[in-house]
């Protein structure tokens, strides 16, 4: 049905991009020293709503008044702490709060029942006050992971250039731009683990973690 709507068209644009997901309970410490996670990086989205410009444009207004508040207080490379407490007690946290099981309850339930389930805890919560459940965890990537031998590997079709397209191609069509010699913001804490462990168990899971190859 989709390769009828898709026959005869032309790719133009390819969207390399990533949602941070995650909810409220998936917000990380956003002030370290020297600098701030804000606007997208912090994970502000509302994903039952699909929205969350206008939570990341509060976070960067949040952080530029602390940012200029040190900066006349002739502070350097200290932690802001004063912007993570001003997020978590702005109308973002207020917001965030009320959708935070939406994700979980999906993850925990499955699309049909979780999306019920999310839908009427999201209500019950902006209406009343209270949900379906306790504000809820997510499960951690590697408990997800099984070992390589347990599973075949999914062998998809070949890419015919014309509905279907190779990822690195697809990826330059992104218009994404990065410096060359841009540092690693990987940091490994043991340098073995990788081919001692990851890539005989599991088959390498880190040449993956990019679903565009990247």
């Amino acid at each position: 049905e989709i390769k009828a709507i898709l026959e005869g068209g032309k790719r133009v644009a390819y969207g390399a991009r990533a949602i941070n997901e995650g909810g409220w309970q998936s917000v990380p410490q956003l002030a370290f020293p020297g600098g701030v996670l804000a606007g997208c990086s912090g994970g502000f989205v509302n994903v039952p709503r699909i929205k969350g410009s206008h939570t990341a444009m509060k976070s960067g207004m949040l952080a530029a008044d602390s940012i200029a508040a040190a900066i006349a207080a002739d502070r350097a490379q200290d932690t802001l702490q004063d912007y993570d407490d001003a997020v978590r007690a702005s109308w973002i946290a207020k917001e965030l709060k009320l959708v935070q099981n939406a994700e979980p309850l999906v993850a925990k339930w499955g699309g049909e029942l979780g999306t019920i389930l999310a839908g009427a805890d999201m209500w019950l919560r902006t209406l009343f006050g209270f949900g379906v459940a306790k504000p809820m965890k997510h499960h951690t990537d590697a408990s997800s992971l099984q070992r390589a031998d347990l599973y075949q590997p999914t062998e998809y079709p070949k890419p015919d250039g014309k509905i279907s397209f190779d990822r690195l191609t697809s990826v330059s069509f992104s218009f994404t731009n990065h410096e060359e010699e841009q540092p690693c913001h990987l940091k490994l804490k043991d340098p073995a683990i990788p081919t001692a462990v990851n890539l005989p168990l599991y088959a390498g899971p880190e040449a993956r973690y990019c679903p565009a190859g990247v």
